[in-house]
């Protein structure tokens, strides 16, 4: 069991730093748990962020059974990790943080006591995914959606294991959406008036793990692009005419391009400046005062439309 590490209690004396960040590195990758109970996982706790205005509490000033005896305002811990330890030939060693589309996606089957395995094979939802080999890694450089499944491996152990097939357990991978695919929305309407300003909006969302991710938006026109990858999601017609009528839609994309995703298609109709309108007898909304005054308006009564005009 390795002992917690050791700091300085602000109050004086000593506490123990018992939040631990927990990982195991091979190849330079970082593994989930389960580990296998005959290898070493190393136990690494992120160094403290101290602060002037620091202070600790004593067992009586917490409420929590499980918590420790001394906390520290001011102090940055890691999240909790969950060890899992198998005892067991194979395991299927997986990604310890969520696989959203887009990130590559490595599984390692890990032999007892880091034993050589010839045969290695890899499945997923009881399919292999190749033929045996002695390679221990199975990758997928931009995982998908359609890559989650339940994964295991096989393998056959050399001297000093056991000479016969062992199978890991199966672990379930689940790959998570990175964004939904946008939508397109007009303002103040997609029949806006000749003249007026029309502003397209590219709508998605990022999850939270991942709201660093920047996004670059295109917008398109029947077929045409009318704005190339931008850090916006709007774009704005400040002058709409019955030009810009057509058919839109727009794009979302990470910056490596791995991860894209279109909109479904908007209609755009622009109304245009309608002439005035006229009344059955000729006049219009410009000329109402003129035709009030002429003999000929209804509002001289019935005897302006007789002709000749009674003597």
């Amino acid at each position: 069991m390795i002992p917690p590490r050791r700091g300085r209690n602000p109050c004086g004396g000593q506490f123990p730093v018992l939040f631990l960040q927990i990982t195991a590195s091979f190849s330079g990758s970082s593994w989930a748990i389960p580990s296998s109970a005959a290898s070493f996982e190393t136990l690494q706790c992120e160094r403290p962020v101290s602060s002037q205005d620091s202070s600790c509490h004593t067992d009586e000033d917490l409420t929590g059974p499980r918590e420790v005896d001394f906390q520290l305002k001011g102090y940055t811990f890691s999240q909790p990790f969950h060890l899992i330890v198998s005892y067991d030939w194979l395991i299927l060693q997986s990604p310890a943080k969520p696989i959203f589309e887009g990130d590559p996606l490595v599984l390692r089957c890990q032999a007892w006591q880091d034993w050589p395995l010839t045969q290695v094979t890899f499945y997923r939802d009881g399919s292999a995914l190749g033929p045996p080999g002695p390679n221990r890694e199975f990758s997928i450089a931009v995982a998908q959606e359609t890559d989650s499944g339940n994964y295991h491996c096989s393998g056959v152990f050399r001297s000093p294991g056991p000479g016969s097939p062992e199978t890991a357990s199966s672990v379930a991978i689940i790959v998570q959406e990175l964004f939904p695919a946008p939508a397109l929305r007009a303002t103040p309407s997609t029949e806006p008036q000749e003249g007026g300003p029309v502003t397209l909006s590219c709508q998605t969302k990022l999850p939270l793990q991942r709201s660093a991710t920047r996004l670059l938006f295109s917008f398109y026109k029947d077929s045409k692009t009318v704005r190339s990858r931008g850090l916006s999601s709007e774009f704005q017609i400040l002058t709409a005419s019955e030009a810009h009528s057509g058919s839109y839609w727009c794009e979302a994309a990470t910056e490596d391009n791995q991860v894209w995703k279109q909109s479904p298609k908007l209609e755009i109709r622009v109304q245009g400046t309608r002439p005035p309108s006229a009344s059955p007898d000729g006049c219009s909304s410009q000329t109402n005062a003129r035709c009030e005054s002429s003999p000929w308006s209804p509002a001289h009564g019935a005897e302006g439309l007789v002709w000749p005009p009674k003597a």
